[in-house]
């Protein structure tokens, strides 16, 4: 069975703008009530959810679900990415990790199960 994408990410410098924005285009309900602003966007039927989030650089990722972090990881190097981010635990939330692919677009890693 393939890896399936199961989050995305929207950052930018605005991040309180971008949850607006997004909110009123979409529909979408953010709730960026904790500590880092982080706007979570609930899932809906035959969707997926996400975040919307100050970051000192645009950006648009997304995560795939993954059984081993460290496997994917060599396995995008092997093919020509890089690893941007190591294996981490989101505090409460489930463990992540990062590459590029070798035209430099950040992609999202997320150990199945821990969302």
């Amino acid at each position: 069975m393939a890896s399936k994408v199961v989050h995305f990410e929207i950052h930018g410098k605005d991040g309180k703008k971008l949850q607006q924005f997004y909110s009123s285009l979409f529909g979408w309900k953010v709730d960026a009530n904790n500590p880092m602003e982080y706007g979570m966007v609930a899932a809906e039927q035959g969707g997926i959810g996400g975040g919307i989030t100050k970051s000192p650089a645009a950006m648009v990722t997304f995560y795939v679900a993954v059984k081993d972090l460290a496997a994917a990881l060599k396995q995008a190097e092997k093919l020509g990415g890089k690893t941007v981010m190591k294996p981490a635990e989101v505090p409460g939330g489930p463990t992540i990790a990062q590459f590029s692919d070798p035209e430099g677009n950040v992609i999202g890693l997320l150990l199945d199960g821990t969302m």
